[in-house]
């Protein structure tokens, strides 16, 4: 392709600048290859002529195409050099207001001077898990890609963080550990992620400071590796630290400070704790006042440090070790405050008691003599003496000044310690992510050795990453099998040779700092020596001898020789330190301890630390010495060396942080900084190797869907991939521009703009022939519509002339007629209104003037009182004030008077003639004079009322008046306590008499203006008059606007009214979600203390005592399947405790047996008389010949319920004694092998229990056949006696619906195979048993008999003698047997107990058989009364010939299911509540099984069993029921959560259990729905409202299951199939894309599409449809769906800014539209699901409008009410054009939108929160089901329930 091609007419192009490094500029005439120029034309019109190198003849820089512009990656940028790379960060920086981007394998990081809402929580939640190209950059895309790698791959990742200071390296560093730490969790109790961000704050302190660029630059590197573990939690965190900028802590430049901590202890230096300290302001020390700028806008000093004390307490640095760190950073200020004066040249001293330096010396602990004389003093040693020589001031000075930076380096070196052992944990590391946080490559005009180190680091982190996007590149060409060619690239090796190599610049360094007079000029010297005019690399100034130049990769760097050796020795002075070592301050000793003791065994040794061991032990100063001669240099270049070593050991990530501009103004950028520090960061070396090879890459599907439209209808085959090939071959001529790999097309730089050009080219075409044949058909269509138009015009304005004329005619003649009319009526009106308006102006203007006249009389009248008045109050006024200050002066002058007569009196009374004087009478004296002092006391009372009335009067005086006031009782006090002023107060007394002199004179003045005033008054009452009838014209406009604010005020009170009712609402689903919350965090706490429980059964086993009776049929799976709830736990435990607890059998159980023998008496007593009551009644409806029948029927049943009763006390008695002797057996359990809980005592239980039941069902079938032959007999003996047909007849004739008779047969045939089956399966088991069993029927059989005989004695006996007797002879019948057996033989004895405790457990099942007798009796009683009433009704009824009932057969099984009423209960035995729960809740399958059930099955099921429980009035077995019932459903949910099916099956019968327990209350707001039949089955013993409560939190806690469930099923579909595949496929064009792909959008076969999202919402709807879930929670559940799909769509949408186009929203506006299709077929539009979806309609609608004018800014305000303001500033700032028919967004346009939006009042969060789940509400829905009409599966094994 020739440039030719490329360099045409209107092709832009990039040429330099002085100013912008690059400017844009326009082809105006085609390049030919041999112009020596280019025409040009730049942005701002001007036209110049770009002349070409004539050698080189390099053309200028092609620019993208603008659908390129603003790329997330650089690579996918068409032409690959710095002018697109500059121009495209400064779209994406300036216009989107988007500071990262890609480049390859890089996130470049702007530095954006402002706070961005984009690292909240919300934002991690939508990065975690994503792929890193699916979303737009951002750091937490690299912590994501970095955390996946680590635990896809299983190895370490580093994150390497670089950038000069001032780019927002920390702050990178810190989003990246944040991230971390929110998306892993740890994995020990301890919060170790709080911990590893907690260190941010306390390294920020220590070793961040303001710089000139930087508020917050770390002023040292650092690398922290979080551990995790093998879930790929934190365990804990390790810090390594590079090169502190120590001199930082005795001097700063202008506008810069010291490390922040000196200034968090100046600014709290107030607190108490601090004041042993001697701290002052900051001004005030010379180590943190020399920046001259102590502030740091924004930040509170005294704030920050209660944020570092608090991170310290974090990590386990108690308050005393705190105390401790300050005490040394105090001394640190102190110390830099000691002052050194000048003794002469050579020496120099410090003044005695210097302040400073003795706070220093108290604070560390150490003497003051010594620390003084060495601060001016150093020891020189020799081979045989040791000398002691002053030092001049200055070097003093520098040797104060290296111990503070000394002992600042041990203390920052020990926190890092302290902090990586509370970052330590116990748990064994599986990997780690490290994060380095290092210095940037640095150039300054004065560069010294800390920024030859600084680049020394970034030389051989360049080499690192370009060695690593080398390796990248190959294995990219490896894997799609493109021929590898050698790329050439940037090998910085050279430079580091030059640094580092032996002879290098730190070989020679370290040799010249061991010479003895080694200088900086010496060094330099050797420098030139060794490496000028040798190495290309190092250059020599012009102008100076004393620096060199080095050639970095990314600039020179000018070097100054001076201070190289001295920073390189870092020496202190030795005897300054073993002065700190000998303190008694422990901190500082463990400070200054032996680095091999200090230093952790098994940590890493901290890196880039400037140590310096001087160690007191002689024996050891050889290895002291050696200590100090390692040189900075030597122990930056080994932990440099270890860093390497363990970045190559991990997969690195890269972020590259840009300063955009030195002034720190937000979103400012400053090109020439940029392309600078992008130079420097080796952001244009990987943009450069990317484009030496193929930087662009697409897919063959990618490509076949963007250039679909440069292919023919020939061209396309069925084979992609070789049409893809045919088509480039055709359209790129040289083969060398492209190659083809396994997936993908790899391009040369700027093929894909070439492409890009032919394709817009053939747009371009095909619209301009769009436009030219739709133009002439409009023009055609616009010709034909005119000419028709005209014609037909013409007709009617032809007929409407002629029409006008003969209307014109007829109005003129009428209208002569009308004006005459008219002008005689205007005359007279005219006349008759000026009349009456003359007479009304009389009238007015008379009554105006005598009410003027009335009113001036009455002002005047009214104006002589008033006058009157005011003047006799101000005569009083003026009198009450002058008497009180004349009785004032006289209370002045008299007590001054008094005093002095005072004084007089004591004065005598001192003399010893006086006082005896006085002494005569005293007594008298003193009674006078205390009445003198009554008196007194009197008037002072007197008084203190008059002035108070006189205080009263003053305070209608002025302000004035009272401060004078204020002044003479001032003066009063003053006179009371001193008489001699007296004289003074005179005085005041005169200047107060002026002062009311003044007052009189301004109170005249007064009375002067009140005369002035009220002529002004007067005025302004005319003036008044005057606008009254201007207010009197204004009135009914007035009125008008009242009436218009009343309509304005009524809808805003309506208005006013809605939003309250909305808040409302809001207010109710806010306080139903908080508590549906607290539910969710119940259940979470609950399933976590159901694991923990697990977890300590699994671990710790404890043996229970006692045996414990279990269902032979399921006792094998019970660990598995069998559930016991609480409840029965709690009671079989107490029954436990009682069991133990209870003595053997004594005299008081007798007296319990008796008691309780009678009460079953009386019972049996009361059932038997209305037995025999109901029996009568029956006989007497009968014919005379059944008469005789009933009776005997009746004589067998009273003998039987007579001989059941007699047999039940037996058993009674006999069950309580065997519950005795199983307590007398475990109570010698320890004795016998034989005993309870022995294997053998087990044995025989399994065995007796299994007999019993066997024996129960045996006799169930007998029961069951004599009742059915009972009843053919007695059907038979009425056939044959009786003439009238039997009721059940009626009622078989009756049946006449065909339906009714097969239910029926089905029913009775189902009946027959489960007993059928039963029979067998029982038949089958217990044949082996069959022997056994007869032996023991014998045996019963011969007791049984006995037993009879004993009842027919005992029959003859009175009830109380009787039970006695009966007791008394078993109990005696028993002793002798025991004693007996006891006495011959102990072993025969214990088998004789245990054919007692056989014999006993039969007579217990033969009292539980009888108990069901008379249940059945019961029942009996209640046919037999039903069946009197049909018989009376029967009795009027017509009778029906005998041969109808002759030949009718007989079937006895249906006979009595037809006799049975039931009444929507099932009866269940205590023992099978198990059963029930396993069967019915754990077992139970919802697929398959639900789909043949009713819905809500199970719920109905578990209500009548609860129904039954009821009418027993059995609160025990409700609660356990209930309980059970309610734990069993969360266990199934614990287990299979994860199942949508079963989640929804027990949501739907959760949710139908509760409508039952509310339609069955009895509650009349629920049973007015029931039927009169629904009514009766009300329960009626017990109030189930509490266990409605938490039957309703139990179904919110599966309907947030449910949602979780649905979430997790949707999420990944969402993204896919709303935003990346194309429903309406070549309407979005695929762009092109970098090296970071992302998801292709085309479908393919494992892609989620709009079509999945709808089968599933089909999946869901359906199937909670088949489980008979609610409808109104149908619609809450599809509200929720719909807001998770517009909340994640809307999410990615704001995260992605490929999606932001207009295609894109036509495509998500036809996405939604099918949405709501499918809510319109589910009858679901007014759930409120479609309004959960309108923030992602306004965004598709935003994507789509118009953004030019402020008419369109206006339009998108009012349009986008659902979105917020961020989210509307997003999307505009994301909007892309994917085809250059499109604009983008200007940037004045969306501040237009800003400034319109800025008064909303929203939350600022800028994306929605996916995981809010609506409060759910449960609405009543009564069934219409009846519940007698419900029959059992069998398919659910419940054939143990009976219906009732």
């Amino acid at each position: 392709m020739a440039a030719s091609e490329l360099y045409t007419k209107y092709a832009r192009v990039w040429i330099p600048d002085a100013e912008d490094v690059w400017k844009s500029a326009e082809l105006t005439k085609d390049y030919k290859q041999k112009d020596t120029a280019l025409h040009l034309q730049l942005e701002d019109g001007t036209t110049l002529q770009y002349k070409l190198d004539p050698k080189t003849k390099n053309l200028p820089h092609l620019r993208n195409p603008d659908i390129l512009v603003g790329e997330n990656d650089l690579t996918a940028l068409s032409y690959l050099h710095e002018p697109a790379v500059l121009h495209n960060l400064k779209v994406r920086f300036i216009d989107s207001k988007l500071i990262y981007t890609y480049c390859g394998i890089v996130l470049v990081a702007i530095n954006p001077y402002e706070t961005l809402p984009i690292y909240g929580s919300d934002i991690i939640n939508a990065y975690s898990g994503q792929n890193m190209g699916d979303m737009d950059p951002h750091i937490f895309a690299v912590a994501e890609e970095a955390y996946k790698q680590m635990a896809r791959d299983e190895r370490n990742q580093s994150i390497i963080v670089s950038g000069e200071s001032g780019a927002g390296k920390t702050v990178s560093a810190k989003y990246a550990m944040r991230y971390f730490a929110t998306v892993s969790g740890s994995a020990s109790e301890a919060n170790v992620e709080e911990k590893v961000l907690a260190s941010n704050p306390i390294m920020e302190a220590i070793g961040n400071a303001k710089t000139t660029r930087n508020d917050n630059s770390s002023r040292f590197g650092k690398y922290i590796e979080i551990g995790f573990d093998k879930r790929y939690h934190i365990t804990g965190a390790n810090m390594r630290t590079y090169l502190l900028e120590k001199s930082r802590v005795v001097f700063q430049a202008d506008e810069e400070r010291n490390y922040h901590i000196f200034y968090q202890l100046c600014g709290s230096a107030n607190l108490p704790e601090f004041k042993d300290l001697k701290l002052v302001r900051a001004d005030d020390f010379h180590y943190t006042n020399q920046g001259r700028n102590l502030v740091i806008d924004g930040v509170e000093d005294a704030q920050e440090m209660l944020t570092t004390r608090n991170a310290f307490c974090l990590l386990g640095i108690n308050e005393s070790y705190q105390m401790g760190l300050f005490k040394v950073l105090a001394a640190i200020l102190h110390l830099g405050n000691v002052e050194v004066k000048d003794r002469d040249s050579d020496s120099s001293s410090i003044p005695p008691n210097n302040k400073h330096l003795t706070v220093f010396c108290d604070l560390m602990g150490v003497t003051y003599q010594d620390m003084s004389h060495w601060l001016c003093h150093k020891k020189l040693k020799t081979a045989t003496e040791t000398y002691i020589k002053p030092v001049p001031k200055l070097q003093a000075i520098n040797a104060r000044d290296a111990l503070a930076k000394h002992i600042y380096a041990k203390l920052f070196t020990w926190i890092v310690d302290h902090v990586n052992k509370a970052l330590h944990s116990m748990v064994k590391q599986h990997s780690f992510i490290g994060v380095l946080d290092i210095y940037g490559f640095e150039t300054f005009e004065i560069n010294s050795f800390e920024q030859f180190c600084i680049n020394y680091a970034n030389e051989k982190l360049q080499q690192q990453f370009n060695m690593h996007v080398f390796k990248l590149e190959q294995e990219e060409y490896m894997k799609e099998q493109i021929p590898w060619t050698l790329i050439d690239f940037y090998d910085n090796q050279p430079c580091i040779n030059l640094i580092e190599a032996k002879m290098g610049v730190l070989d020679l360094l370290d040799e010249e700092c061991k010479m003895p007079k080694g200088s900086d000029e010496s060094w330099a010297q050797k420098l030139y020596n060794t490496h000028l005019k040798k190495c290309a690399l190092f250059e020599k100034p012009r102008m100076s001898n004393k620096a060199f130049i080095i050639q970095h990769f990314a600039d020179k760097v000018e070097y100054q020789c001076e201070g190289f050796l001295e920073k390189n020795k870092d020496t202190v002075n030795e005897e300054q330190i073993h002065v700190l070592k000998a303190s008694k301050f422990d901190l500082l000793v463990e400070l200054f301890q032996d680095d091999e003791k200090a230093s952790s065994p098994t940590g890493p040794p901290p890196g880039g630390r400037t140590r310096l061991s001087v160690k007191p032990d002689k024996s050891r100063g050889g290895q002291s010495s050696k200590e100090h001669k390692k040189t900075v240099g030597l122990q930056f270049r080994n932990s440099l060396q270890l860093l390497m070593e363990t970045l190559n050991a991990t997969t690195p990530h890269y972020v590259r942080c840009i300063k955009p501009n030195d002034f720190k103004f937000p979103f400012t950028f400053d090109p020439k900084r940029a392309v600078q520090q992008l130079r420097a960061c080796g952001v244009l070396e990987t943009i450069r190797i990317s484009a030496a090879g193929f930087p662009s890459r697409w897919t063959y599907q990618e490509f076949f869907s963007r250039y679909r439209v440069l292919m023919k209808q020939k061209d396309v085959l069925t084979d992609k991939k070789l049409t893809c090939k045919n088509v480039l071959e055709r359209l790129v001529q040289d083969p060398d521009k492209y190659q083809f790999g396994k997936t993908k097309i790899f391009f040369r730089a700027g093929q894909v703009a070439y492409l890009e050009k032919l394709r817009a080219d053939k747009l371009r075409a095909a619209c301009i022939r769009i436009q030219k044949t739709i133009r002439c058909w409009l023009a055609r269509k616009k010709y034909l519509r005119m000419k028709n138009a005209a014609i037909t015009i013409q007709r009617h304005v032809r007929g409407y002339q002629a029409r006008c004329l003969a209307k014109f005619l007829r109005r003129t003649r009428a209208a002569i007629i009308i004006q005459k009319c008219q002008r005689m009526y205007v005359a007279r009106e005219l006349y008759r209104r000026r009349r009456a308006a003359a007479l009304a102006l009389q009238r007015l203007l008379r009554a105006y003037m005598a009410r003027q006249q009335y009113q001036a009389l009455l002002r005047e009248h009214k104006a002589v009182i008033i006058q009157k008045w005011v003047r006799g109050w101000l005569a009083r006024q003026w009198f009450k004030r002058s008497l009180a200050a004349i009785v004032y002066l006289q209370c002045c002058v008299r007590r001054m008077r008094a005093k002095r007569e005072l004084k007089k009196l004591k004065i005598e009374a001192r003399s010893v003639e006086h006082f005896k004087k006085l002494n005569i009478g005293m007594e008298n004296k003193i009674m006078q004079l205390q009445r003198k002092v009554d008196e007194q006391n009197k008037d002072n009372k007197c008084m203190s009322e008059r002035l108070s009335g006189l205080e009263s009067t003053y305070a209608i005086e002025g302000e004035r008046l009272r401060s004078e006031l204020a002044r003479l009782r001032g003066f009063e006090e003053e006179a009371k306590s001193n008489a001699s002023r007296v004289a003074s107060l005179l005085e005041e007394l005169v200047r107060l008499r002026k002062e009311l002199e003044a007052t009189q004179s301004e109170k005249k003045i007064i009375e002067d203006w009140a005369d002035k005033y009220r002529n002004e008054m007067e005025a302004m009452v005319a003036e008044l008059k005057e606008q009254n009838n201007l207010l009197k014209s204004e009135k009914n406009n007035l009125n008008r606007l009242i009436q218009e604010q009343d309509q304005v005020m009524t809808d805003k009170m309506q208005k006013a009214l809605a939003e309250q009712t909305k808040e409302l609402e809001n207010d109710l689903n806010e306080e139903r979600t908080r508590y549906q919350n607290l539910l969710m965090e119940h259940l979470r706490l609950e399933e976590r203390y159901d694991d923990l429980k697990e977890e300590i059964t699994l671990t710790v086993t404890v043996p229970k005592p006692g045996h414990r009776r279990t269902d032979s049929t399921h006792s094998s799976n019970e660990s598995e399947c069998t559930y016991n709830s609480e409840v029965a736990e709690s009671e079989e435990s107490s029954r436990g405790r009682e069991d133990v607890t209870k003595a053997p059998l004594d005299m008081s159980l007798f007296l319990k047996l008796q008691k309780r023998v009678t009460e079953l008496e009386q019972e049996k007593q009361s059932l038997q008389n209305e037995l025999d009551r109901k029996d009568e009644q029956f006989q007497r409806a009968r014919a005379r010949d059944e008469e005789e029948h009933k009776k005997a029927r009746g004589a067998e049943l009273e003998y039987e319920s007579l001989k059941r009763q007699e047999l039940e006390s037996e058993n009674k008695k006999l069950k309580h004694d065997l519950n005795q002797i199983r307590q007398s057996m475990s109570g010698s359990a320890g004795a016998s092998s034989a005993a309870p809980g022995s294997p053998a005592y087990k044995v025989l239980l399994d065995q007796l229990n299994s007999s019993n039941e066997e024996l129960e069902v045996r006799k169930e079938e007998v029961l069951i056949l004599r009742s059915q032959l009972v009843s053919q007999k007695e059907a038979r003996h009425h056939k044959d006696t009786m003439t009238e047909p039997m009721p059940y007849t009626e009622e078989l004739k009756n049946m006449k619906d065909a339906e009714e008779i097969t239910q029926a047969y089905l029913t009775l045939k189902e009946t027959n195979r489960l007993l059928e089956s039963q029979m067998q399966s029982q038949r089958r088991s217990h044949d082996n048993e069959v022997e056994a069993l007869r032996g023991e029927l014998q045996s019963l059989k011969e007791e049984n008999n006995r037993q009879q005989q004993l009842l027919a004695q005992n029959l003859q006996l009175p009830p109380e003698a009787r039970i006695e007797a009966s007791l008394q002879h078993e109990i005696t019948r028993l002793t002798n047997e025991n004693l007996d057996m006891n006495a011959d033989d102990p072993s025969k004895y214990r088998e004789s107990r245990l054919l007692v405790l056989r014999r006993m457990i039969d007579l217990m099942e033969q009292l539980e058989k009888q108990d069901k007798t008379v249940r059945k009796l019961k029942k009996q009683l209640k046919v037999f009364a039903k069946k009197i009433g049909e018989l009376e009704v029967g009795g009027q009824v017509e009778n029906i010939s005998p041969g109808q009932t002759v030949d009718e057969p007989i079937r006895p099984v249906n006979i009595p299911r037809k006799e049975k009423d039931f009444q929507g209960m099932l009866e269940y035995k205590k023992d099978d509540e198990l059963k029930l729960v396993k069967n019915l809740i754990l077992d139970l399958k919802p697929r398959g099984v639900a789909v043949n059930m009713i819905p809500g099955l199970p719920a109905y099921i578990l209500f009548m069993c609860l129904r039954h429980a009821d009418y027993l009035n059995d609160d025990q077995k409700v609660r356990t029921l209930l309980t059970s019932s309610i734990n069993s459903i969360k266990k199934i949910l614990k287990k299979r959560g994860d199942d949508f099916e079963t989640v929804s099956f027990w949501l739907s019968n959760t949710c139908r259990f509760l409508h039952c327990l509310k339609q069955y209350s009895g509650e009349e707001a629920f049973t007015k729905y029931n039927t009169n039949k629904q009514n009766e089955h009300c329960l009626n013993n017990f109030d189930l409202a509490e266990y409605r409560q938490v039957l309703s939190d139990l179904a919110i806690q599966i309907y947030q299951q449910l949602i979780k469930c649905m979430e997790s099923i949707l999420q990944p579909m969402i993204v896919s199939g709303m935003l990346e595949h194309e429903t309406i496929q070549g309407v979005s064009g695929v762009k092109p894309t970098g090296l970071r792909k992302r998801t292709s959008s085309i479908a393919d076969e494992g892609t989620y599409t709009l079509d999945s999202i709808l089968r599933q919402l089909n999946s869901f709807h359906s199937t909670m449809c088949q489980h008979g879930t609610d409808p109104e929670l149908i619609k809450q559940v599809v509200r929720q769906q719909f807001y998770i799909i517009g909340a994640v769509t809307l999410n990615n949408l704001l995260l992605r800014k490929d999606m932001c186009s207009w295609s894109k929203g036509m495509q998500i506006r036809y996405n939604v539209s099918q949405l709501e299709e499918w809510l319109r077929d589910k009858n679901l539009m007014n759930c409120g699901a479609k309004e959960t979806l309108e923030p992602l309609i306004q965004a598709a609608q935003l994507l789509q409008v118009k953004k030019k004018t402020d008419e369109d800014a206006e339009a998108i305000c009012s349009m986008c009410h659902a979105l917020t303001t961020s989210q509307i500033v997003k999307v505009l700032n994301l909007y892309t054009p994917v085809n250059e028919f499109e604009e983008r967004v200007s940037v004045t346009f969306i501040r237009t939108i800003q400034t319109r939006l800025r008064d909303r009042k929203e939350s600022p969060q800028l994306l929605m929160d996916t995981k809010l789940i609506y409060p759910v509400t449960f609405p009543f829905n009564p069934s219409s089901l009846a519940l007698e009409t419900i029959l059992l599966p069998g398919s659910l094994n419940l054939g143990f329930l009976t219906r009732v």
